[in-house]
């Protein structure tokens, strides 16, 4: 499986404390049959002041301790992008961390607050979309507004948002309400990809596997393209190939 959503670097967000729990978070993974992660700290103004070049110094060292402690996880990182109005500029600047590219696009991950649906993503995605980006909201399932006005999801995709469910939803993690989302979504295959989102070992573990077999039973062919057809294209990953971390 390839887990375009983790917060697994050490230190640098509020996912990974140290350096030993990112290590073990890596073989969590591995153990839970993930072949690559790309590691996507926050990029949150004010809160997570992350940077691609400090997001990609500490991928650099990171990934040199997971070579180290032969951990056979291949990486790459991006970052998980909060909505705000500074994000043209970034683009512009050449300063956003995509996750790679599908269908021609660059795959921006891009975060909505818990709460509700912020003004502006409407013109937001309009303007990335138009400059040849394509927006990857993230864990959507569990956007409050969202669960309470459901509807309001078939707005987002008439917008022409991709959308990424978190593994954990799909296996009861967050509760009812959001599985029962996530799995209405399931059901009408409105999602695009599942990915970890993974904060830690046991709070906000990797539940890949137990999420693949929860999109198994309603259909193979599903889970093959959400967990890893389509995120291994959008990184680029050989899905039959060799895991080499010092590409």
């Amino acid at each position: 499986m390839i887990d375009l959503h983790s917060h697994i670097l050490p230190g640098i967000d509020d996912g990974a404390r140290s350096l030993d729990i990112a290590l073990q978070m890596a073989q969590q993974a591995v153990d839970g049959g993930v072949r690559h992660m790309v590691c996507t700290p926050h990029i949150h103004i004010g809160y997570f002041d992350n940077t691609s070049q400090s997001i990609e110094q500490t991928f650099q060292v990171f990934r040199q301790e997971v070579n180290r402690a032969c951990i056979p996880l291949s990486l790459s990182f991006a970052a998980e992008v909060r909505v705000n109005e500074l994000i043209p500029i970034w683009y512009k600047q050449k300063e956003l961390p995509f996750l790679g590219e599908y269908n021609g696009k660059y795959i921006l991950l891009l975060e909505m607050p818990h709460s509700h649906i912020p003004q502006g993503l409407e013109a937001l995605t309009k303007w990335l979309l138009k400059n040849n980006v394509q927006p990857l909201i993230a864990h959507p399932e569990r956007n409050r507004e969202l669960l309470a006005e459901q509807h309001k999801f078939n707005w987002l995709q008439r917008q022409g948002c991709m959308f990424q469910v978190t593994a954990g939803a799909l296996t009861g993690r967050f509760g009812d309400r959001v599985e029962e989302f996530a799995l209405s979504m399931m059901q009408s295959k409105a999602f695009h990809v599942v990915a970890s989102d993974t904060h830690d070992l046991v709070r906000r573990p990797n539940d890949m596997q137990e999420a693949f077999e929860v999109v198994s039973q309603f259909s193979t062919e599903f889970a093959n393209e959400v967990f890893i057809k389509r995120p291994g294209a959008i990184v680029s990953f050989p899905i039959d190939g060799d895991i080499d971390n010092d590409k």
